[in-house]
């Protein structure tokens, strides 16, 4: 009967049932096998409600919604043409950068795909580049700010792993940066092939470009230098990006006037946020069944049976979350996976912030991996492509984006280079 039950709850969730039932449904019927009171399951709620990050979710989740509403993506596709768009390939790095730039301050993929996608897709059309090219491009770069701080990725990660959120944003930095890298020379590389038409670098052009997003490129510099200046904590730095993006739309550039456009704003954030935090009480709750039942100690048993270094173990643990984050969204993924796994690495000498960054590389990539990337559906959705298309598009990028995961997995320096 108990096999019977969870064989529905799968296939009810691939079918399309929100997550968050099938894992409260899987939960319940775990205290009910183990004789538990159920009460077991929202106890470690408690050190979620406690967590002094909590209240960023909400603010930052609203700054990139507020963003997404107003001029923010034209602008900074502006400042990004004038910067390198007279490149070989200089249109592609300005979605790189753009989407990279967006998606650390939306907090979620999707939005990045919506927002930017229909104004990238027909400039890169306009400039020469294949379709094919400018599919698989959008729908991998969706994902590509989830390093960069203030990323709601990390503010989870640091949450659930009890990890230091300041030194995750120093980690992600370097490894977010050496990804654009990497796509922006393969661009460059295809522009250059194809002869894709270029436009003469223009001062006065830059100089336009950057009078129009001066405060845009003041808020990411604002809240790195607040946060690791030691001025704000993490979380009057979300209340602080929340009111400057406020100001920015609704009196610097006027494009959100408050009657008519802060209620869906509202509405959009609480669907966001409810969303994290629901699939967050039910999955620390199952999580919390899974270490009381010892599953990590039993897989910590296998292992050590099985696995004997490191090296081992580290490539044992990117297959494992590569196939995580082509079935589970990023935030569910972390609320149950991270405790499970994060005993296990420390065994194996892998540093908790180190395992924060590889964690995360993983699940960027799944964003963009049937069958649940979420990336793929978003960009099927705002192209009118194929899932399928969409994926064999995504195709040389992802190759790229794996080399880029191996060289962060096994050069621990690229994400602690901050300890010396």
């Amino acid at each position: 009967m108990t096999f019977l039950i969870i064989a529905i709850l799968v296939v009810l969730a691939m079918l399309g049932l929100p997550l968050f039932i099938a894992l409260a449904g899987g939960s319940l019927l775990a205290t009910f096998n183990a004789g538990l009171d159920p009460a077991l399951l929202i106890v470690e709620l408690n050190r979620l409600a406690s967590s002094p990050y909590l209240a960023a979710i909400p603010l930052f989740t609203l700054a990139g919604v507020v963003l997404a509403a107003g001029g923010a993506p034209e602008r900074m596709i502006q400042l990004f043409n004038a910067i390198v768009g007279w490149l070989p390939g200089g249109m592609a790095a300005v979605a790189i950068a753009s989407c990279a730039f967006f998606t650390a301050f939306s907090g979620a993929s999707g939005v990045t795909i919506l927002a930017l996608g229909g104004l990238m897709f027909p400039m890169l059309l306009h400039a020469g580049y294949s379709e094919r090219l400018n599919l698989g491009l959008l729908t991998t770069s969706g994902s590509l700010g989830l390093l960069f701080p203030p990323s709601i990725a990390i503010l989870l990660y640091g949450i659930v792993a009890s990890v230091s959120i300041d030194e995750l944003f120093l980690s992600g930095i370097v490894p977010g940066i050496l990804l654009m890298l990497i796509l922006g020379v393969y661009c460059l590389f295809i522009g250059a092939r194809t002869s894709v038409p270029r436009h003469k670098f223009s001062w006065i052009n830059l100089g336009r470009a950057a009078r129009e997003a001066i405060w845009d490129i003041l808020l990411p510099i604002g809240v790195i230098v607040g946060i690791f200046g030691g001025f704000l904590t993490i979380t009057e730095a979300s209340a602080c990006t929340a009111v400057y993006v406020l100001v920015l739309e609704v009196i610097i550039h006027r494009e959100i006037q408050p009657g008519k456009h802060l209620l869906p704003i509202l509405s959009d954030t609480t669907v966001l946020v409810g969303s994290i935090l629901i699939i967050l009480s039910v999955a620390m709750g199952l999580t919390n069944l899974l270490i009381d039942a010892q599953v990590p100690m039993t897989i910590l048993g296998w292992m050590q049976e099985h696995v004997d270094s490191q090296l081992q173990f580290l490539l044992l643990l990117n297959i494992f979350l590569l196939v995580v984050g082509a079935m589970m969204d990023i935030f569910s993924a972390t609320v149950v996976v991270v405790p499970l796994i994060l005993p296990i690495a420390l065994r194996y000498g892998v540093d908790p912030v180190h395992l924060g960054i590889i964690f995360l590389a993983n699940l960027e990539i799944g964003y963009s991996t049937p069958p649940v990337g979420i990336n793929l559906f978003i960009a099927s959705q705002r192209f009118g492509r194929p899932v399928l298309s969409l994926f064999r598009a995504a195709l040389p990028f992802l190759g790229l984006m794996l080399i880029w995961l191996a060289l962060v997995t096994y050069i621990p320096a690229i994400s602690l280079w901050w300890r010396g």
